[in-house]
């Protein structure tokens, strides 16, 4: 049988928070699709490893990028900004997956090109769902530049 699926997606998770990285991990674990997560914890190591830099020389492009805004070193904000002016990476979908509701941080998120913005629940089972929605709508319904 064919399938248009790709059979193994590739997603970048940026996210300081170790509890919501094991979250995000177990929710992919149980969804449909073949995936590797990478995980950066900082907006450096994020656009480091997005750029192919030092130990990241040998990465594949993500399919998709989990982008949480509150992050040491170099915040959300600013890693959007780079990877949607970034020829190379813009096309890129990012998903902002923060825990800020302000409105401020939504229209900003849009102004910069996210692709979409979801305030991640406070509900453990809540938070699943979401991020195996995003995997479903991201993966089985949209139609992601190189891909078949």
């Amino acid at each position: 049988m064919h399938s248009d699926r790709p059979a193994m997606i590739d997603i970048l998770l940026v996210e300081d928070n170790p509890g919501d990285v094991e979250l995000v991990r177990e929710a992919l674990n149980e969804g449909k699709l073949r995936n590797e997560l990478h995980v950066a914890y900082d907006g450096l190591q994020a656009l480091r490893y997005l750029r192919g830099e030092g130990e990241y020389s040998d990465r594949h492009l993500p399919d998709l990028i989990l982008l949480d805004l509150n992050l040491p070193r170099m915040h959300g904000k600013e890693v959007l900004q780079e990877i949607k002016t970034d020829p190379a990476l813009k096309k890129i979908p990012v998903v902002v997956l923060t825990t800020s509701r302000e409105e401020e941080d939504v229209l900003r998120s849009y102004d910069q090109y996210a692709n979409c913005y979801i305030t991640k629940p406070v509900d453990l089972e809540q938070f699943l769902h979401v991020v195996q929605s995003i995997e479903d709508f991201w993966f089985t319904i949209v139609k992601l530049p190189g891909k078949r």
